[in-house]
């Protein structure tokens, strides 16, 4: 009886370290030196993306919204994944795909032109950083024969981190679209 007790405590024992081997996430591996990829940046440590998320920020978001220009479905589902990932993936290419079930999108019909930050807060634990944006979008949106232009505002939570080599936003939580200045006109940033 002692003897089946010890091999069911070590069996039991075994199978919570393969429990907590398997459940750890990569993130805990990470070291300070560790680059990883951001789309039209430089690769970035974690000590530097937090310090950067200003940039890093809108670099990912412009990708998310060239997935929403894509009219095919892989396409916006890779195009997506290239910097989301997990809960975030699943939630902005069903918002995608359903825009497109309700009609109207089967054309690429928008041009992003600036994606400006106008408020950002950041937290970091380990690897994650949670940061809480505003961000405006300025556009074009065309229909038919006829282009709108676009000025709305964003607000959300998202949660980034470091997934296979590249900053993914891994959570996405909108919070508020604000589209008071929709169609109106923007001056043009100045260029060099």
């Amino acid at each position: 009886m002692t003897r089946i007790i010890k091999v069911a405590a070590i069996s039991a024992a075994g199978l919570i370290g393969l429990a907590v081997f398997l459940l750890l996430p990569a993130g805990d591996q990470i070291s300070e030196t560790d680059t990883f990829a951001a789309p039209g940046l430089e690769p970035m440590t974690v000590t530097e993306a937090r310090a950067d998320f200003w940039r890093l920020t809108p670099a990912l978001l412009l990708v998310v919204y060239e997935a929403f220009t894509e009219t095919g479905e892989d396409a916006i589902y890779d195009t997506l994944a290239s910097v989301t990932h997990g809960g975030a993936l699943e939630y902005l290419y069903l918002e995608r795909v359903g825009a497109m079930a309700g009609g109207g999108l089967d054309e690429a019909d928008q041009t992003i032109h600036e994606i400006k930050l106008l408020t950002t807060n950041v937290a970091q634990e380990g690897a994650v950083l949670a940061i809480d944006a505003s961000w405006q979008v300025i556009g074009t949106v065309g229909h038919a024969e006829h282009l709108h232009v676009r000025g709305n505002t964003y607000s959300a939570d998202l949660t980034v981190a470091p997934v296979e080599g590249a900053w993914r936003i891994t959570d996405f939580s909108l919070r508020e679209v604000n589209r008071d200045a929709a169609g109106e006109t923007f001056l043009a940033p100045q260029t060099n």
